[in-house]
């Protein structure tokens, strides 16, 4: 699997770019809140909804202090405010609680398997919120998966799985080291723009010659028509 997914992060850099990121990494309380909002809606509502929050709350204490319907109506642009809202006060607490002070900073020399277990344990904490953290915080070589990851590592054949999780623990030991972040973000683009639930852009995919997708679409874009070479530049 190592090779394969070597062999795929290749190509999709060859297609998309190295990914830009950021020169600061942020902090892992600050990543674990921003990757709750993002839950089910697009980036441009969850940042808009991290925005609001940093805005209205200057300080992590002050955002545990409100009240939970004052959060939810300050998020209501991601969507799911009552779970979201819920799931950010109750880390809060627990953080709050177990270390004395609204920070992750212990996690630093944990393993990742520690690491997951811990913020797993905490009720709203799922198993892609927990890995954001150790990706974009932490920079260790793991490799969260929502929905288009897994939809599309699935297509393409690198594994067989039902749920986002099961193909995180698929992977998660398979990835070369420093891959995380490029396979990553470009398989998001990938999902996004190309390999889309439905109706999949699959003539113009990077991987269209390895990919093991049955039902390729292959008839998506007409060459004599202006609008595919609109899409053909966008990607």
């Amino acid at each position: 699997m190592k090779k394969e997914i070597k062999k795929i992060n290749s190509k999709l850099i060859k297609h998309f770019g190295i990914p830009n990121r950021q020169k600061r990494l942020p902090g892992p309380v600050d990543t674990l809140i921003a990757t709750i909002l993002s839950q089910n809606t697009n980036d441009k509502n969850s940042y808009q909804a991290y925005q609001n929050l940093k805005k209205k709350y200057k300080s992590v204490n002050e955002l545990s202090l409100a009240p939970r319907s004052a959060i939810k109506k300050t998020i209501k642009v991601a969507g799911l405010g009552k779970q979201k809202s819920a799931a950010i006060k109750n880390f809060l607490s627990i953080l709050k609680k177990d270390n004395g002070k609204f920070s992750l900073q212990h996690i630093k020399e944990m393993t990742d398997e520690d690491i997951l277990k811990e913020l797993t344990s905490i009720k709203g904490i799922g198993v892609k919120t927990a890995s954001c953290v150790l990706l974009f915080s932490l920079d260790r070589n793991v490799c969260p998966v929502d929905t288009h990851v897994h939809r599309t590592l699935n297509r393409i054949g690198i594994v067989k799985t039902s749920t986002p999780d099961k193909t995180f623990e698929k992977i998660k030991n398979n990835l070369p080291e420093g891959t995380a972040h490029q396979f990553h973000t470009n398989l998001i683009k990938l999902g996004r723009e190309i390999c889309k639930p439905a109706k999949p852009l699959c003539s113009i995919c990077p991987l269209l010659k390895i990919c093991k997708f049955k039902k390729k679409n292959l008839k998506n874009v007409d060459k004599k028509s202006p609008n595919s070479f609109l899409l053909l530049d966008s990607i």
